[in-house]
């Protein structure tokens, strides 16, 4: 049996599901006294984990299976007519990497927040549970910026793993929604694994069923986790 069968789970109390309405949800945590790195968290990711700020987890909801482990296969993937259009709509921004998240990234989280998540469960005036929600000590985490001149207008937290990113959360400017800046930054980060010979980038869970999902299917042809691994999302 491979290290990666012995992982001890501990399983959350049910609460109301944030996808589908009328739900319930839980999840399988790894053990937090685990200690983790990126390779580790890489095979965990296989599996379909993600993380959470230092916690690693997979849903495990009574009696529905909607949320789906999803990544693109670098090599394979070609951008569409709508994100070809949304790269050049943003040729005017320059990303950078930085090593740390600040003032300013909280500041513009909080405007995102309050803009596109109103009461959904995390509060824009919580430093403390911005930093808890984005950093772990052990991962191996990018940071990257997206501005017009000094404007920040994005940011990216992305995993390193040793196959692959793994994105952990985008935040942009909610008053340019013409720019697609969500889908752009995935955009990017297709583009940073592929100069770095990376083979995968990890998309987190998607569920058919839920729209602000829906441009997750639009990375084609994009891989889903299922009973017999990882497929081709064969689906219109």
């Amino acid at each position: 049996m491979s290290e990666i069968h012995r992982v001890r789970l501990l399983v959350s109390r049910e609460h109301d599901c944030g996808y589908l309405p009328q739900r319930t949800a839980r999840s399988a945590f790894v053990d937090p006294a685990l200690r983790l790195n990126p390779a580790y968290y890489g095979k965990l990711l296989e599996q379909g984990f993600r993380r959470s700020g230092n916690y690693v987890y997979r849903p495990l909801c009574r009696g529905c299976a909607a949320c789906l482990p999803v990544r693109i296969a670098v090599a394979d993937f070609r951008a569409d007519r709508s994100q070809r259009r949304c790269l050049r709509h943003n040729t005017d921004l320059k990303m950078t990497g930085v090593d740390r998240l600040g003032d300013e990234h909280y500041a513009l989280y909080s405007t995102y927040l309050r803009a596109r998540h109103p009461n959904g469960g995390m509060d824009p005036n919580d430093a403390g549970a911005f930093h808890r929600f984005l950093d772990a000590p052990w991962s191996q985490t990018l940071f990257l910026e997206f501005r017009q001149e000094q404007h920040l207008l994005a940011l990216a937290v992305v995993d390193q793993v040793p196959h692959g990113l793994s994105a952990v959360y985008t935040f942009f400017d909610p008053t340019q929604p013409q720019r697609g800046l969500g889908s752009y930054a995935i955009l990017r980060q297709i583009e940073v694994a592929r100069d770095a010979g990376l083979d995968y980038v990890y998309l987190g869970y998607w569920v058919a069923e839920s729209r602000k999902m829906d441009y997750k299917r639009r990375f084609r042809p994009l891989q889903v986790m299922g009973v017999g691994g990882w497929q081709v999302q064969t689906e219109p």
